[in-house]
């Protein structure tokens, strides 16, 4: 049985729509920024707002009850619903250690049918000292050696997977060049399954 690996925010869920929407939402009513328009991840410097001071509210939010009450992607859902029963399925997430808990709570109770195995590669902050056997996600999934495809919604997570031989989806989002919809990568991502011996580089096509 294949083995995959997803990133949970933006991924499994809507973290960053949610939370601007939530931030949008407390800022001046004139403010135009869409959420689209987020082209890049950590997008601090389009929001016109300090690194330090964008981690915060990110962070704050993730403790929030609005963050545990965040719904599933809906086509990821879906897929789930329909094809996650003949697979291995691992979150791999980088959040700070004071929201941990709060992901793995938050996976296993939306996706806890098909999914038991939380991992957390820890994102730096200042007030945490930890010490982590995992400084990337490339780092996990060298040391992991199980996976086949990893899911994830950045491109470098995803060329770390191919460099390490794995197949990769890339999940569309403003702040990465996926040309594809949700719909259509989830698509190749099942195509892939049903071909394991083709890599993404030579199609996904049997």
């Amino acid at each position: 049985m294949q083995t995959i690996i997803w990133d949970v925010d933006d991924v499994l869920n809507d973290l960053m729509r949610v939370w601007f929407e939530d931030w949008i939402s407390s800022r001046n009513s004139l403010n135009s920024l869409s959420y689209d328009q987020l082209s890049s991840n950590p997008p601090h410097e389009i929001l016109q707002i300090s690194k330090s001071e964008y981690l915060a509210s990110l962070d704050a939010y993730r403790l929030s009850e609005k963050a545990q009450r965040m719904q599933p992607v809906p086509e990821i859902l879906d897929w789930f619903a329909t094809h996650g029963g003949r697979f291995h399925h691992v979150a791999l997430t980088a959040v700070p250690l004071c929201a941990c808990h709060v992901s793995a709570g938050w996976v296993m109770r939306n996706f806890g049918r098909w999914i038991q195995s939380f991992n957390v590669v820890p994102s730096p902050r200042p007030s945490d000292q930890t010490g982590q056997c995992h400084r990337t996600k490339s780092d996990f999934l060298r040391w992991w050696g199980k996976a086949d495809v990893l899911v994830d919604d950045n491109p470098d997570s995803v060329a770390a997977a191919l460099s390490l031989g794995m197949n990769a989806i890339l999940i569309p989002r403003p702040w990465n060049s996926s040309p594809l919809t949700i719909d259509e990568a989830l698509r190749v991502l099942t195509k892939l399954l049903s071909c394991p011996t083709r890599s993404l580089t030579e199609g996904a096509s049997c």
